[in-house]
């Protein structure tokens, strides 16, 4: 698994608070889609432009859910938000698609910052998506960069009205959405958690140099995991202590149960980070082993030679006064000597359990 990457653009230069879009266009035009229900009933439709979206950002009973696709159209982002009296340097956070996850508390809105972790285009590849949440009233805005969320279980339940997400309000869907963008963080780590095993099972089976390249990648995922999933603990634990104004007292029994399964996704990071490691070492070894047993060899075929060289130097030296060279069976002698050092040799080596 390989996470898709982009250079995100450089902001300098611009005043703060301005908006300016840091990552690169994945839409043709901005997509609203706008959910409203209540534990009777609900709609479903989509906005075509901001000024269609606007009467619907009202302050009502009802839950209303704005999910704005691509925020490359920053005018389109700004007027939804200074409709919602959003701050200036919050937009500029919407758009800067670099920032660390993260809760902000304002005085007429939540801002939150997720990392939602989705499937790349090929099953190995990982996309690493900044999510963002504005939460105010009974009205939650999501902004994302395009087409692909978690979110289609929440939007089937809230169709067919299961469980209680029709029946609570806007802060408890808010952690209903966080909750999916979570327990999809334990799916993707079940993968990373397989191709760890996969590895593992082919170095011990049959370690190749490609295997090396693999490990590398497997840490550099999960440092962007770790990156990704980390700040979630802090996030979740600032929620949870959120005045009862925001979020209700019943709604942060789930919180806990949610920063519960944020710690569980650390532990497991930290977890394939150090397996990570140790696949390194264990590939180390496996190759030092390897030149260790090649090594070996050539020491001991080395070994054998030597006295055979040795021998076959002397007999090779062209004095004339060498008596063995006028034997009529001296040339036999000499190879069945060679022989019995070799055989000799060999003995010796399995004695010492060498061989």
């Amino acid at each position: 698994m390989t996470k898709t990457k982009h250079k995100p653009k450089l902001k300098s230069g611009h005043a703060p608070g301005t908006a300016f879009f840091t990552g690169h266009k994945k839409m043709d035009q901005v997509e609203i889609s706008v959910l409203k229900f209540n534990e009777e009933e609900f709609s479903e439709f989509n906005c075509p432009d901001v000024k269609t979206l606007l009467p619907h950002l009202t302050k009502t009973d009802n839950v209303v859910w704005v999910n704005v696709i691509g925020l490359h159209d920053e005018k389109t982002i700004e007027e939804i938000c200074l409709h919602l009296k959003v701050h200036k340097l919050t937009i500029e956070d919407i758009l800067n698609v670099g920032q660390r996850p993260k809760l902000e508390e304002h005085k007429d809105y939540l801002h939150i910052v997720v990392k939602m972790l989705m499937g790349g285009t090929t099953p190995d590849t990982l996309d690493i998506e900044q999510l963002s949440f504005i939460l105010t009233d009974n009205i939650l805005v999501t902004f994302q960069e395009k087409i692909g969320d978690v979110f289609d279980p929440i939007r089937k339940r809230i169709r067919e009205a299961k469980g209680l997400i029709r029946k609570k309000k806007s802060d408890y869907f808010q952690y209903i959405v966080l909750d999916a963008v979570v327990d999809y963080y334990f799916f993707i780590l079940e993968q990373f958690g397989e191709n760890l095993e996969d590895i593992e099972n082919s170095l011990i089976n049959n370690p190749q140099k490609s295997d090396l390249n693999k490990i590398h990648i497997i840490k550099r995922e999960a440092i962007e995991l770790r990156r990704a999933i980390y700040p979630m603990r802090e996030l979740v634990n600032s929620l949870g202590n959120l005045d009862d104004k925001i979020m209700s007292a019943e709604t942060k029994v789930y919180i806990r149960d949610l920063y519960d399964h944020t710690i569980q996704t650390i532990e497991t990071v930290e977890i394939f980070r150090e397996t990570a490691v140790g696949l390194l070492d264990l590939y180390m070894n496996i190759a030092s082993n390897k030149m260790n047993e090649i090594m070996k060899v050539l020491t001991i075929v080395s070994s054998i030679f030597i006295p055979l060289t040795f021998v076959a130097g002397v007999y090779g030296m062209n004095f004339h006064n060498m008596p063995e060279l006028r034997l009529k069976y001296g040339y036999y002698m000499i190879l069945g000597l060679m022989i019995m050092v070799f055989i000799g040799m060999i003995m010796f080596f399995k004695r010492k359990r060498w061989l």
